[in-house]
């Protein structure tokens, strides 16, 4: 899509302004976490069991169907400020299966958009996934590929986590690196899993620098719910995702997320505290001022007002699909997050 912006000089000694119209192309790159979109069907190989019908969350095919609507819904209007479309590009994340996003992107909502699908199953213990989404007329995939992470306690016993996927393909005829992660979680305290984080972060950089090592100019956004915030170790000693464009590098990483972190912005809440947890970085070859070709342009949390909860102790905070134990219909715990990316459009 197009956009329009308008850049104003002035000359102050001769009080006049001049104007400049630059026309643009933008494409929207997005990532949801949508909060455990399991289908009803019990899956004797994972721990799926509270995700049907007779289990704990009686998870009825009506709950599954409205779900689906829910999520896509949501998808459709990720980015619409700007872009008056769905996302050319969204990862996402707590999926069950294949099944699921088949389900979810042939839903009236988005089956306009034609989007196709990269996924691979990843020996996470409930079965939830990572996968990427794309828009077939923007985005031509090249290479995927799903890299494990290998997790063990104390005691040497395996801990299973979810793949981070590499994806590379042509936006508009441009090469350009996709990464989809969920890191593992806080369970058992933000302390006791930070090992655990800071070996993902490990994972990603290596991923990152074995593509750099083919092509030092690619372009790279990594996204995903991470389970820590643009501040903690993980971003600032593992990977070190700058939040200024100022003494960046060739080989530096840029996160647009943390300003808006310090800003007190979130992607979830928990115990009365914003956590931004839902980020997008990128390599610095992102960062073209003169926009010839795909560059960062500016990064959001999507927050509608329906996306919130309306009332009571957690007014504002995400509107969840089960909370406290019950059904509530509402949607995620976690809100999306997105970028654009322009480029000037030809004459």
């Amino acid at each position: 899509m197009k956009l329009y912006l308008f850049y104003f000089l002035l000359f102050s000694q001769m009080g006049l302004i001049a104007q400049e119209a630059a026309s643009y192309q933008i494409r929207t790159v997005a990532f949801y976490n949508l909060e455990n979109l399991f289908d009803t069907k019990n899956d004797t190989l994972i721990f799926d069991d509270d995700r049907t019908p007779t289990g704990k969350d009686y998870w009825t095919e009506e709950r599954y169907i409205n779900k689906v609507a829910q999520m896509s819904k949501v998808i459709s209007e990720i980015g619409s400020i700007e872009n008056k479309t769905a996302p050319d590009i969204i990862g996402v994340c707590e999926v069950e299966n294949l099944k699921v996003l088949q389900d979810l992107v042939h839903h009236n909502s988005l089956t306009q958009t034609n989007y196709g699908i990269i996924h691979f199953d990843s020996p996470d213990e409930r079965g939830i996934d990572v996968a990427l989404l794309y828009k077939k007329d923007a985005f031509i995939p090249v290479n995927f590929n799903s890299h494990r992470l290998l997790l063990f306690d104390l005691d040497g016993k395996r801990n299973y986590t979810r793949d981070q996927l590499i994806v590379e393909g042509l936006l508009d005829n441009e090469k350009i690196y996709f990464l989809v992660n969920h890191w593992p979680s806080r369970s058992g305290g933000e302390a006791r899993s930070r090992p655990y984080r800071l070996e993902a972060a490990k994972l990603n950089k290596r991923i990152i620098d074995s593509v750099r090592r083919q092509d030092i100019n690619a372009k790279i956004i990594s996204m995903g719910d991470f389970n820590d915030d643009p501040v903690d170790p993980s971003f600032k000693k593992i990977l070190n995702v700058q939040k200024s464009y100022k003494n960046l590098d060739s080989l530096s990483l840029y996160g647009p997320m943390e300003k808006l972190y310090r800003k007190g912005k979130g992607s979830l809440a928990y115990r009365d505290k914003w956590n931004l947890f839902d980020q997008l970085y990128m390599t610095s070859t992102l960062l073209d001022k003169k926009k010839h070709t795909y560059s960062y342009w500016k990064a959001g949390i999507f927050t509608p007002s329906y996306l919130m909860d309306p009332k009571g102790k957690y007014k504002g905070y995400p509107l969840r699909t089960y909370a406290g134990g019950s059904y509530i219909g509402g949607y995620s715990d976690h809100f999306p997050v997105y970028l654009y990316l322009i480029k000037k459009a030809k004459p």
